[in-house]
């Protein structure tokens, strides 16, 4: 479930707000998005995906929240996390073309 919107990390481009299916974001003219409807979240990560700055968070569990704080979640690295480990973004390698996904593709005979 969506947690997090870091405001420092934010650069207001609403691309969360414009990729969630269920209309989770509020729109904020000058201002970062708003998390208005929390439980519609569907943990589906498209927001976490399409932000160009890591400036959010979604929970794996998407029964409720967490708890953990922004603090916590720069310390453990982990805005933007998804995000980082498909291989979105500037710099990263695509999920694709990952050593083990290689090694499963050819035990799978592609």
């Amino acid at each position: 479930m969506i947690e997090i919107i870091s405001a420092d990390r934010c650069i207001e481009c609403n691309q969360c707000v414009s990729v969630c299916p269920t209309n989770v974001y509020d729109r904020v003219e000058n201002g970062i998005p708003v998390i208005a409807r929390q439980s519609d979240c569907q943990t589906c990560f498209m927001c976490e995906l399409y932000c160009p700055a890591d400036a959010l968070y979604v929970a794996p569990d998407s029964e409720g929240l967490t708890g953990i704080t922004e603090a916590e979640i720069q310390r453990e690295g982990l805005l933007g996390g998804y995000r980082e480990k498909v291989g979105w973004g500037r710099g990263r390698q695509p999920v694709a073309s990952h050593e083990y996904m290689v090694k499963l593709a050819a035990r799978a005979g592609f």
